[in-house]
């Protein structure tokens, strides 16, 4: 019956589910080819529930696991890359090629790669007293984020030229792996665009430290942060997604939890890049204090460039002032929406997460805070940046949830 009810409506209705009361025989469809199939299905007492695509229910959930897990490993990369800017690692490999740097495997090719190392900034004017025992140690720590990066490069491209291949993203699906695809892409170029400026013989002054642009970093940053938050989200439509026979209704009491919830997913990326603005000036080693930065709340070197707006991004006190201001104010949102969530009417699913949401804000802000207070030491520096993608991936959950909720069944 399945099989006949199929072959009449043609190749855009695809079913998952088609249950026929056993009185109906096969014989009695034979003549509703010229009915439509809405018809069919009244006059027959069919109760039946379709796809909106031809996508196979089993293909979908294979989909969503890799996207999943190609999120999980651009997690690990920023976590990597933090420990990587922490270590002082970043420009310790001078040369960049798409399908890797060759892997010196002899005491005379490891002296070869350090002389390489010494012909640039970093070593004239900061290492001159390295081993090479010890460029071994950081040419090991940014090797592993390159490799990781190929790698990551590798589980997003090749199943996605499968899955294509084989007709099992939908419409909607190809556009966002495309995305994807371009990212990564963008991700890779950007990470050599962002060495390269270490590299540059720029560092001429005495007190210059030769390191990335902070502006490049913060692109960096940017994009895997993207990168992360549209495998995730991608992985949440397919793995939970909105009901089919469902019409988007709002919901009045569930607004200023939607509001909060895309803030704090807007505040906790905004919060991220200050921060790595932060990194790039080695902003975290000046005002070591807290909640005061020394013996001020707003020290009077906080304008002291010119033009005004490059002390945004180029003075480290400014930089750290915004980040301390920005992380306060993701707090505050996060806090707001714990509260809030507490009276709505949500899902046990949504509850949870509105009330791990405001917990690892505040867990992020001690984070912080002791991070500051210790001259930035690389675990918990790096446990700072890890908790900001957790800090995300609770936002970006959430508001999937609470849209989840918006889906009435007709």
């Amino acid at each position: 019956m399945q099989n006949k009810i199929l072959h009449n409506v043609g190749p855009r209705l695809n079913s998952r589910a088609l249950i026929a009361p056993a009185r109906y025989s096969r014989i009695g469809l034979k003549n509703t080819k010229s009915l439509r199939i809405s018809e069919v299905l009244k006059s027959y007492g069919i109760v039946a529930r379709f796809s909106s695509n031809g996508v196979n229910p089993k293909s979908s959930k294979a989909v969503g696991y890799w996207l999943l897990g190609c999120s999980g490993m651009v997690f690990t990369a920023v976590v990597l890359g933090g420990v990587t800017r922490l270590t002082e690692s970043g420009l310790s490999m001078v040369t960049w090629k798409l399908l890797g740097e060759k892997l010196p495997t002899s005491e005379l090719e490891w002296q070869q790669e350090f002389e390489k190392y010494k012909q640039y900034p970093e070593y004239k004017y900061k290492n001159q007293h390295m081993t090479l025992s010890e460029f071994k140690w950081i040419w090991w720590m940014e090797y592993a984020h390159r490799t990781w990066g190929r790698c990551i490069g590798a589980a997003v491209f090749l199943p996605a030229a499968y899955f294509w291949m084989r007709g099992r993203l939908e419409a909607a699906m190809k556009k966002r792996v495309s995305v994807y695809c371009l990212l990564v892409a963008a991700q890779g170029l950007m990470g050599w665009y962002m060495v390269k400026s270490g590299l540059e013989d720029r560092f001429q002054g005495p007190s210059d430290v030769p390191r990335v642009s902070q502006y490049r970093l913060a692109a960096h940053l940017s994009l895997a942060f993207l990168l992360y938050s549209g495998l995730l989200s991608g992985a949440l439509r397919v793995l939970r997604p909105f009901p089919v026979s469902g019409a988007l209704q709002t919901i009045k009491q569930l607004k200023d939890v939607t509001a909060l919830a895309h803030t704090v997913k807007a505040m906790a990326f905004i919060t991220a890049v200050s921060g790595a603005f932060v990194a790039g000036l080695d902003a975290g080693l000046v005002y070591n204090s807290f909640p005061k930065m020394g013996d001020d709340w707003i020290p009077d070197d906080v304008l002291s460039l010119t033009p005004l707006l490059t002390n945004l991004t180029e003075n480290p006190t400014t930089v750290q002032l915004d980040h301390r201001a920005l992380g306060t104010m993701t707090l505050a949102a996060a806090s707001a929406l714990w509260l809030v969530a507490r009276r709505r009417p949500l899902s046990r699913p949504a509850a949870r997460l509105a009330l791990a949401l405001g917990a690892m804000a505040w867990l992020q802000v001690g984070l912080g805070i002791a991070t500051l207070l210790h001259y930035v030491p690389t675990p918990l520096a790096a446990s700072h940046q890890s908790g900001s993608l957790v800090l995300l991936t609770l936002a970006i959950w959430l508001t999937h949830e609470i849209k989840l909720l918006k889906y009435i069944p007709k």
